[in-house]
């Protein structure tokens, strides 16, 4: 397993820093530990996806999804938890989360039906976009309630205790109704595929082993990550802001959008697609839901609270997922809506102004209504496919 020995080769100077107790300049540190998040990332990733042979289909997509983008919840959660004693470490909690949200929508899906319709073409057949299975209709039923719930939070400007008791909540539910699926022989690719094909014995001690060991090692770069980009972002005269809201997220989610694209050239488009679904769910559940318990961990109170900045960024982020809701409604992703997704999300970058993002934000809200009404008889077909088993 070259792979493997190289990802554990591109991790372990983090933890042996740490130990050797030497400290590295900030931009040094961006990438050794940065190296340290994104080899922990494709190990998570490869263990994962090889656990899905011993845990049901649904179900193990959605852990799936939980378990690729760790890395990227504990750099977040590592600036929720100091800002309970450092407030302005709050800055960069909301902008991780907004980052890591917008990227997976806005480049994610988009990246994966373009591989999908290019390696169609490759294959000799005609394709305009991704199909999604039947099933998806429970994933888009809780992304639908979560969208609905956080639009409450650019209006009390923080993200409060109660917030986490609801999208915990929504999340807990939300795999509970995963276990519920059927199951279906995963679809693996690389590493993963090999791994699987092992023996059961074998096949489960090397996904342990994997999964402990890139815990252990994004928890011992998550820390000097996340310092060294603010350090960095000043040395290099760079916006840490920005710096922590799209370098982090892409360097610890990359593994998965890499998986996810190797699906899609392969034509396993609900997978590929499905996964990213899934993942959208985890983060706008599980990871804005956790925020506030690790503020208070680490001696915040009253919660999370937002500045203009944030909230600001909150509300882009929120109207965007409300429309990949809508666009998703039919389980289907074309290619016009594609890189309708894309090219709003690229546009926001020259753009920093408050009044020119909160234009995009009315955009993508009167894009997503507009496409609610038009797909409006699709919105009981996933209400039912949400709740019928869990009453």
């Amino acid at each position: 397993m070259v792979k493997i020995a190289l990802a554990v080769a591109l991790a372990l100077p983090a933890p042996l820093l740490l130990i050797l107790g030497v400290h590295l300049s900030p931009l040094p540190a961006i990438f050794v530990f940065g190296s340290a998040v994104v080899a922990s990332a494709f190990l998570l990733v490869w263990g994962a996806e090889a656990a899905q042979h011993d845990i049901a289909g649904t179900l193990a997509t959605a852990i799936l999804a939980v378990i690729a983008v760790l890395p990227e919840y504990a750099v977040d959660l590592y600036f929720a938890w100091s800002a309970g004693h450092v407030p302005e470490h709050a800055h960069y909690a909301a902008a991780n989360m907004t980052g890591s949200n917008r990227l997976l929508l806005g480049l994610g899906w988009p990246f994966v039906v373009l591989l999908f319709v290019l390696g169609a073409r490759r294959r000799g057949q005609r394709a305009s976009g991704i199909e999604l299975s039947e099933g998806r209709r429970m994933d888009l039923g809780f992304l639908g309630l979560a969208s609905l719930y956080t639009l409450i939070v650019p209006f009390t400007r923080r993200i409060a205790w109660y917030d986490s008791v609801v999208l915990l909540a929504l999340f807990a539910l939300y795999l509970w109704r995963a276990a519920q699926g059927r199951r279906t022989e995963p679809e693996l690719v690389g590493v993963a595929r090999r791994v699987g094909e092992l023996p059961r014995r074998m096949r489960r001690a090397a996904v342990i082993a994997m999964m402990l060991g890139a815990t252990a090692f994004v928890l011992s770069a998550a820390e000097p990550f996340a310092q060294a980009l603010v350090q960095g972002g000043r040395q290099l005269g760079i916006d840490e802001f920005l710096l922590v809201q799209w370098l982090a997220p892409l360097s610890s989610e990359s593994p998965e959008l890499l998986v996810a694209a190797v699906l899609a050239l392969r034509g396993h488009q609900d997978s590929a697609l499905g996964t990213l679904l899934s993942a959208k769910v985890n983060q706008w559940t599980l990871l804005v839901g956790s925020l506030p318990i690790a503020h208070a961990i680490g001696g915040g109170s009253g919660g999370l609270v937002l500045d203009a900045r944030q909230t600001e960024e909150f509300i882009l982020t929120a109207a965007q997922t409300v429309l990949g809701f809508a666009v998703l409604a039919d389980l289907r992703l074309s290619v016009r809506e594609a890189l309708a997704l894309l090219l709003l999300f690229l546009l926001q970058f020259p753009f920093p102004q408050t009044e020119v993002r909160l234009g995009f934000a009315a955009a993508y809200a009167a894009l997503a209504v507009g496409l609610l009404v038009w797909r409006r008889r699709e919105l009981p077909r996933i209400a039912r496919a949400t709740v019928t088993r869990i009453s």
